[in-house]
């Protein structure tokens, strides 16, 4: 991981439990420029690495801005975050990503539920920069539990795109999704970030629209995957390296304890960071973090938790 020491500009309170951080580099320096949807590894003051999405506008380079929300069983990541001051300093990763806009897309159409809106904000930045048509669909239980509320509402720049729906029943939600999905065609694109049945109930109305693969879905948090029946495999490296992964352990594991520096962060596969090339075989995809249109492709995997419907595996590292 490429490591910038960066300082605590500012600390904002954005909503009930969720704080604002503004970072800057602590050689005075510009970041460098990102794509809109990218997140980075944030070490707080614990040493607990954690992902964080960044919701500035992607051509302000002078900072970086991230939510956190507190969480009850916090391991120690976001309740040491809520202890940073104005001044402190933290390392942080590179910015990457995996929920970029799609190019050629006739119109944009974002989803967040609760503190989703996190890469979501950073997107319509983006959108409006480039004076694309887009729309905001914002689910919270409460407005004051939602994040950037003012600024979303009430900011020239996204106050007619914003469509808040604070405090709807869960019941409801699939009528308000289903009339935004009225309006699409079938080169329209949908991102959608926030609790995973939250996130199923989005694709479930706008994919039979637009297409599963034209549904962009960001992950904080990694389903378990059942490996009862894991069976060995083998893999080789495309350098000819042949190395075999019992069934107890993933191809990162057992790369890395072979000294094969292999670049990893959540290795939950949600971040993408050891996301590697496939040259042959068929990968068991178990990530969050690739599209349904990228593993359908089969050319890439996430070495932490995926592993192979064969086999063998032959594998070029990033």
């Amino acid at each position: 991981m490429t490591v910038i020491k960066v300082r605590v500009a500012e600390v904002t309170e954005e909503a009930a439990g969720v704080r604002g951080l503004r970072l800057v580099r602590d050689d005075g320096q510009p970041f460098d420029r990102y794509e809109a949807g990218a997140h980075i590894d944030v070490k707080g003051p614990t040493g607990v690495l954690r992902q964080y999405s960044v919701c500035s506008p992607p051509e302000d380079m002078s900072a970086l801005l991230i939510a956190v929300k507190l969480e009850p069983a916090s391991r120690g990541g976001s309740a040491a975050l809520h202890t940073v001051e104005p001044g402190d300093t933290l390392e942080i990763g590179a910015p990457r990503n995996l929920l970029r806009l799609a190019e050629e897309a006739d119109r944009h159409v974002l989803v967040a539920g609760g503190i989703g809106i996190t890469p979501l904000l950073s997107m319509a930045h983006e959108l409006h920069r480039r004076d694309q048509e887009f729309e905001l669909h914002y689910f919270a239980r409460k407005r004051d539990e939602a994040a950037f509320a003012d600024v979303l509402e009430h900011r020239a720049a996204f106050r007619d795109r914003v469509r808040p729906h604070f405090g709807v029943p869960r019941a409801e939600q699939p009528a308000l999704l289903e009339a935004a999905a009225s309006r699409l065609t079938s080169a329209s694109h949908v991102y959608t970030c926030g609790p995973d049945g939250f996130m199923a109930r989005v694709s479930a109305v706008f994919a039979p629209v637009v297409g599963e693969g034209q549904v962009h879905i960001e992950h904080f948090v990694a389903t378990e995957a059942d490996t009862g029946q894991d069976r060995p495999l083998t893999v080789e490296l495309d350098t000819g390296e042949v190395f075999d992964v019992p069934a107890g352990k993933s191809i990162l594991a057992v790369l890395t304890e072979n000294g094969i520096d292999v670049f990893k962060s959540c290795e939950e596969g949600i971040c993408g960071s050891c996301v590697s090339g496939v040259l042959d075989g068929v990968p068991d995809h178990r990530d969050q973090c690739l599209s349904a249109a990228e593993k359908a492709a089969g050319d890439r995997m996430a070495l932490c938790v995926s592993r192979a419907v064969g086999e063998r595996l032959k594998i070029e590292l990033y």
